[in-house]
């Protein structure tokens, strides 16, 4: 699932596609879950429409228009944001790459899993969003109008501050990963960021937050901005779907310390690396360097 990093370097690599570019024409697929603003309204009121400015809030992109509306998408589980130009294996389905040569596999053309095409004046490349399973979402907000998807989400993971955090986790019986993955306590944060942090923290994914003191509360934090920022340089993690906008692939999977690495031995101490279940998400953690 696409985190803050990803969304980040979605953003910085697709605003050269898309700002300061006019819509001359919407494709969307039929209506779904995806479209909170519905499909034909999507296409008469993007229709026309400048791209101003492309902005993020935790983990979603929002690009402003020119009358002040904001088309606002999130890229759910699965979601792919990218250029005409881009190339990717990742765009593919494995039946789908079977069945062409090498060479064929590296030009995408839009399919049932391309839910908007953006086509603009300039004729220059298109900018399309597909999501195979469709958990992502469009939703067009006019000018001025709030939506609370925006409004309920706490400060941006790259500001995550010690206190705040230690403040949320007093008297609280939950898990210490699940007010990680809270958006209204911190923007961003997805379950490998968590993972990752909360290892460098030397704390345990299950641990209770409110047994999570102030000194680990403000290590916490420094790794949640050490590990998000890092992903950014790195291009994000392509593990599944992800890819960036122009078809390549991010490589802060190639660092990860125990994310998806359940089985294999802790770099900083030898142990096996665990996976056990926290808030309902596959988690990862060392059973001797974290407590």
């Amino acid at each position: 699932m696409p985190e803050l990093p990803e969304v980040e370097v979605t953003r910085r690599r697709l605003a050269e596609h898309l700002v300061a570019r006019r819509i001359r024409a919407v494709h969307t697929t039929a209506d779904s879950y995806l479209f909170i603003t519905p499909p034909n309204e999507l296409r008469r009121r993007l229709r026309g429409r400048e791209v101003a400015s492309l902005d993020r809030l935790g983990k979603y992109l929002i690009a402003g228009l020119d009358n002040g509306g904001r088309l606002v998408i999130h890229l759910g589980m699965t979601g792919q944001l990218f250029c005409a130009l881009a190339s990717s294996v990742r765009l593919l389905s494995a039946t789908t790459r079977q069945a062409l040569t090498p060479d064929a596999q590296q030009v995408f053309r839009p399919d049932e899993h391309t839910h908007l095409r953006l086509i603009f004046e300039d004729d220059g490349p298109e900018v399309y969003l597909r999501d195979v399973r469709k958990f992502g979402k469009l939703l067009l907000l006019a000018p001025g109008e709030e939506h609370e998807r925006l409004t309920r989400l706490g400060p941006d993971a790259l500001e995550a501050s010690g206190e705040r955090l230690f403040r949320a986790t007093r008297k609280r019986q939950v898990a210490i990963k699940q007010l990680l993955l809270d958006q209204t306590l911190l923007a961003g944060v997805g379950n490998i960021y968590a993972d990752e942090a909360l290892f460098l923290s030397g704390v345990r994914p299950g641990r209770r937050a409110a047994r999570v003191t102030r000194r680990e509360c403000d290590r916490l934090a420094k790794e949640v901005r050490r590990v998000l920022r890092r992903s950014i340089e790195t291009g994000g993690s392509s593990i599944r779907d992800y890819i960036t906008p122009d078809g390549t692939d991010g490589s802060y999977q190639l660092e990860r310390h125990v994310y998806a690495r359940a089985g294999e031995p802790c770099f900083d101490c030898g142990s096996s690396i665990r996976k056990r279940v926290v808030a309902q998400r596959g988690t990862h953690y060392c059973p001797t360097c974290q407590t």
